[in-house]
C-alpha cells in the first residue's frame, strides 16, 4: 500500500492510476484525512443494465418538454391569479 499527497497524485496521476489497475492499493493523504483509491466494477455502479429500459408505447404517448413547459406556465399563472384576489 502506498500513501501519497494529493499534490503528488495530481502530478503523476496516470502513473498512479496504472499502478492501481495492476492491483496496488493507494491512499491519498489530504491534511489529516486519507482516501483510498480503487477501481470500481460493474457491481459498484448505481444503475445496472437491467434497469435501463428500451423505449416503448408509454414513451411514445408521453408529452414533450415543450408541452410540459406550456402546461406548467399556465398552472403558475392560475396560481398567481388566485393569490392576487
Amino acid at each position: 500500500m502506498l500513501v501519497v499527497s494529493t499534490r503528488e497524485f495530481r502530478q503523476n496521476q496516470k502513473n498512479y492510476l496504472d499502478q492501481i489497475d495492476s492491483g496496488m492499493e493507494l491512499l491519498l493523504q489530504r491534511g489529516h484525512n486519507k482516501y483510498k483509491i480503487l477501481p470500481i466494477t460493474e457491481d459498484d455502479t448505481v444503475i445496472s443494465e437491467e434497469y435501463i429500459l428500451m423505449p416503448d408505447e408509454d414513451l411514445a404517448r408521453a408529452i414533450t418538454m415543450s408541452e410540459l413547459l406550456v402546461g406548467v406556465k399556465e398552472d403558475l399563472r392560475a396560481i398567481f391569479k388566485k393569490e392576487k384576489k
